[in-house]
């Protein structure tokens, strides 16, 4: 499986989508240490999973490791995580020279990657997503960062780490909620830029499910390659980035609402989907047929296309109040146009916005 390339002004670096690549992982790191010192940043669950294999690859390397594990879950995400890793950093002697690889799903490649770019202002980090999601979206681009009350990620830095390194075969002991979760992303990719994943996924919805390697390989170095893209374009959502938040405006919100536990980050980011194409239906011309594809193909992932209780309306008014991507005060939405194609920073209007969530169930 070739690479994809995330090529930047100053520099490149590659995503590696392989099977296997978790073996050599010691050895892709020592060719891009300054110095000997890493620390592995993983949680407590893919701990006793990956983390005894990874850090003895990584100390056969030459490299000597501290092993920092972290609570697993989304309220992982904080500022006082932060503060504990940066600790452990100093207390291992890193310097500017040394490395961090943030072994785990989303939440420990977004901690640990804004964990590196804090301390002494920036230190080199590799990112090694052991979930779908964090393979196919989250370890890719350099976005960093965790949650206050207030929002998801609206403490964080743009902070692009060496290299990504996705082994789809670590996906087996993926729980099948996490497997369905990730596969959101996949939903996004192909309605966002890429008609043509958006057609495998439909083609191949069981497969996917089953984790058969050929249609996760395929799924996942799609949806990179388009992460992959999108990011050399615009590293710093200045511009086309942007439609990688389509979904998520409404999903954010439902995971800030929901207290952030009550729906995985997919889950989330599926309803919210199913609002903006029929939103978009008003807004861009999205046909009814189109919609109806988006709402059938995330069904049969088992994915959310309503909320599974009622929440309030004014709740989730608010948490979009404190969205990144709202200007002058008012919130913009990402919104299909057709499959493999989306508007972005598209003013809806409110009654609509409250019809939409109404359906959903707000």
């Amino acid at each position: 499986m070739p690479e994809a390339l995330v090529r930047l002004a100053d520099r490149s670096y590659p995503v590696v989508v392989e099977w296997g690549s978790l073996a050599r992982l010691g050895s892709i790191a020592a060719g891009h240490r300054g110095s000997a010192r890493l620390a592995l940043v993983t949680d407590s669950g893919v701990d006793r999973l990956l983390g005894g294999d990874v850090e003895r690859s990584l100390s056969s390397a030459g490299l000597h490791v501290r092993r920092v594990v972290v609570p697993a879950g989304e309220a992982t995400k904080s500022l006082t995580q932060v503060e504990s890793l940066c600790r452990a950093f100093a207390a291992h002697a890193m310097d500017r020279a040394s490395l961090v690889v943030a072994l785990g799903g989303g939440v420990v490649t977004d901690l640990a990657g804004f964990a590196a770019a804090s301390y002494l202002r920036g230190v080199a980090w590799i990112a090694v997503p052991t979930t779908l999601q964090g393979q196919l979206d989250a370890a890719i681009g350099g976005k960093t960062g965790v949650n206050v009350p207030e929002g998801k990620n609206l403490v964080g830095a743009f902070h692009q780490p060496l290299a990504v390194v996705a082994d789809p075969g670590v996906l087996r002991t993926l729980p099948d909620e996490e497997l369905r979760s990730g596969l959101a992303e996949a939903v996004k990719c192909g309605v966002i830029g890429d008609a043509d994943l958006f057609a495998l996924l439909e083609r191949r919805a069981a497969d996917a499910l089953a984790r058969e390697p050929r249609a996760i390989e395929d799924v996942v170095f799609k949806s990179a390659k388009l992460k992959a893209d999108v990011v050399s374009e615009d590293e710093r959502e200045g511009g086309r980035r942007a439609i990688l938040n389509f979904g998520h405006t409404i999903g954010h919100a439902i995971e800030a609402a929901s207290g952030y536990g009550a729906y995985r980050h997919g889950e989330a980011v599926a309803i919210g989907m199913v609002a903006a194409c029929r939103l978009a239906c008003e807004a861009t011309g999205f046909t009814p047929r189109d919609e109806e594809r988006v709402r059938r193909l995330l069904e049969s992932l088992g994915l959310p296309i309503r909320l599974r209780a009622p929440l309030d309306r004014a709740v989730v008014h608010a948490a979009m109040s404190h969205d990144k991507k709202r200007i002058d005060g008012r919130v913009r939405f990402v919104l299909p146009e057709a499959i493999g194609r989306v508007r972005t920073g598209v003013a809806v209007d409110e009654g609509a916005l409250n019809a939409v969530l109404r359906e959903v169930g707000c």
